[in-house]
């Protein structure tokens, strides 16, 4: 279908045939149309058009709205102060073009079929270690990424940096060999084991080990050496290694299933995937000049960082003992993301804290040009997730929070809101656990996609789960309000009625419902998903609002005027649900 035009840039069309009619000097400014507060837009354009043409700019603004011709769109242009433009449009352009949006699948939101293919780095858990708070982020921000990219044309491909590499694994694999039997575990009905029991299972193997590392010399230097048959490749050592991969891999799919989140067994790349690039990666920067040696280790300068004793803080890419760091696998990364995946954009969903290692990693791609103009990297960094006081979120005990516990006391405080309510919708028990998950786990999505990627926020499961203020339970009990209005609506049917004039919460409603696919474009241009949340949490307030000043069925109110508000309930409800899915969160239709 072709593209669903917005009021806005149909708008922007009359002003530029407007100023283009009245300055033929001007015709290609920029009028620089934006919502407002005081109609229902504003253009400041003729200000700075003004200093160009060295004229009055309400003299200028007068002459453009003059210009303009009588037309269907815009119902009053009123000049207001030094020469801003108030644009009032009519309510049938409102109505025709929300019924466009409402013809469209995509609800007007554009599919860019030259889009490139961006590479997201998300949800990186490690390899026979519990995933705890500290992960959450990076998964949620990540896959609402990739929903939206997708959603507007981009092709994405998914990548699970995994830490599965690295000196530990030499004193697992040698415990495991000097007790072969601590991973050999069935149920006892011969069913696979849990995720639960996978990580007990790694959990308890690895303390056992360091224990033995930590008290026993000559089983940690068994174990060193154990590294070393890991690094140079041999088979039965690798073999080892990979049932610990596994192992891990059954509880992570565990964890990201109770996240309702789609991991592939295929875009899980951990550290290990970029192990034959290392050597030629550092070959690369070293004789390119890139990277140099210092104290013989391999080495990339930057003029503008430096450590607290004002000497050059370097990018260590192999050690002196011939070892290779996070930089060299995360370079190696980028060169196979950008030559073999062919990626225009790589984006990374990364703690902020580690901001300053991947500005070096991505200057260094830079020189050595495996990143340009036409090859960009971002880090989508993200703050830390805080209790209730304000602090680094932890328990009691001063412990870091697992994950999993933190997503099953969230799935029970929702079951429990979602009960209060169940007998009055007649849910059954089977509707309510399901829908308990739903809104717990959406819970937890909303609370930390609201708000702005950068920014730290507090966990607070009380409000999470709360039906007032800015949650997805709000926006879920909106939608299903929404739905059970039809199953009352007899024979009326929705039908945009483009003659009626609108009430004021409708014109409101309308207004907001046409800037769905701006924001949808913001959110992927500016990997902002929080500008999405912000959206369809005004959209259900604008919807509350219209709701309690519009009746649609009671009292009754004309066939006409039924079915257009119908109609605006239509369309409020499809938005809320396609916004809530690029999110990654489900909208039950009761609840």
């Amino acid at each position: 279908m072709a593209s669903v035009p917005s009021l806005a840039s149909t708008v922007q069309q009359r002003l530029a045939d407007g100023l283009s009619a009245a300055l033929p000097d001007a015709a290609s400014a920029d009028p620089l149309l934006r919502r407002s507060d005081r109609a229902d837009f504003q253009a400041n354009g003729i200000l700075a058009l003004a200093k160009q043409l060295k004229g009055n700019p309400r003299e200028l603004a007068t002459k453009v709205v003059e210009a303009i011709p009588a037309n269907d769109v815009l119902k009053e242009i009123e000049v207001s102060g030094p020469g801003f433009l108030n644009i009032t449009v009519t309510d049938a352009a409102i109505v025709e073009t929300l019924a466009a949006r409402a013809a469209d699948a995509r609800l007007g939101v554009p599919f860019n079929e030259s889009a490139g293919t961006t590479v997201i780095d998300y949800a990186q858990p490690n390899v026979a270690k519990e995933m705890h708070v500290g992960h959450l982020r990076s998964a949620v921000i990540g896959a609402a990424m990739v929903e939206i990219l997708e959603f507007t044309g981009e092709t994405v491909v998914r990548r699970h940096h995994i830490g599965d590499w690295g000196t530990q694994f030499g004193m697992l694999i040698q415990y495991l060999i000097e007790h072969p039997h601590e991973l050999d575990h069935k149920a006892e009905d011969g069913a696979e084991v849990s995720g639960e029991e996978a990580m007990s299972n790694l959990n308890r193997l690895y303390k056992a080990s360091r224990a033995l590392f930590d008290s026993d010399e000559e089983f940690k230097t068994r174990a060193r050496a154990r590294v070393v048959d890991l690094q140079a490749g041999d088979e039965a050592t690798l073999a080892l290694w990979q049932r610990f991969v596994d192992e891990s891999k059954i509880y992570f799919y565990s964890v990201f299933d109770k996240l309702d989140m789609d991991i592939r067994d295929g875009d899980v790349v951990g550290e290990s995937g970029y192990n034959d690039m290392l050597t030629e990666t550092c070959r690369i920067l070293e004789e390119s000049g890139v990277a140099v040696r210092s104290e013989g280790a391999l080495c990339v300068f930057f003029d503008d960082v430096k450590g607290p004793d004002g000497n050059p803080t370097p990018l260590i890419v192999q050690k002196s003992d011939g070892g290779f760091g996070y930089a060299a696998t995360d370079l190696s990364a980028i060169r196979d993301r950008v030559q073999n995946l062919k990626a225009s954009s790589l984006l990374y969903v990364v703690d902020a804290r580690q901001s300053l290692h991947f500005k070096m990693v991505f200057e260094t791609a830079r020189r050595a040009g495996w990143l340009n103009d036409e090859v960009k990297a971002v880090q989508l960094a993200f703050g830390t997730v805080l209790g209730k006081d304000g602090k680094p979120f932890k328990t009691r005990e001063g412990e870091t929070v697992r994950l999993v516990d933190l997503l099953d006391e969230a799935v029970d405080r929702a079951t429990a809101v979602v009960r209060e309510k169940a007998e009055k919708v007649g849910l059954t028990e089977t509707e309510i656990v399901e829908n308990g998950q739903f809104v717990g786990i959406g819970a937890v999505k909303y609370a930390d996609l609201s708000t702005s990627a950068a920014r730290d926020y507090k966990f607070d499961l009380d409000q999470m789960v709360s039906l007032n203020g800015d949650t997805s339970v709000y926006l879920q009990y909106a939608y299903a309000r929404i739905k059970s209005i039809f199953g009352k609506a007899g024979d009326r049917v929705p039908a945009a009625h483009p003659e009626l004039e609108l009430a004021p919460a409708e014109r409101a409603l309308g207004l907001h419902l046409d800037r769905f696919a701006e924001t949808v474009s913001e959110a992927a241009t500016e990997y902002a998903p929080h500008k999405l949340t912000a959206y369809l949490y005004q959209l259900a307030s604008l919807y509350t609002t219209f709701y309690d000043q519009c009746p649609v069925i009671k009292p009754e109110p004309a066939k006409e005027v039924a079915e257009n508000r119908l109609f605006l309930c239509d369309l409020t409800a499809r938005t809320l649900h396609q916004g809530m899915a690029l999110l990654g969160i489900r909208t039950p239709e009761r609840l």
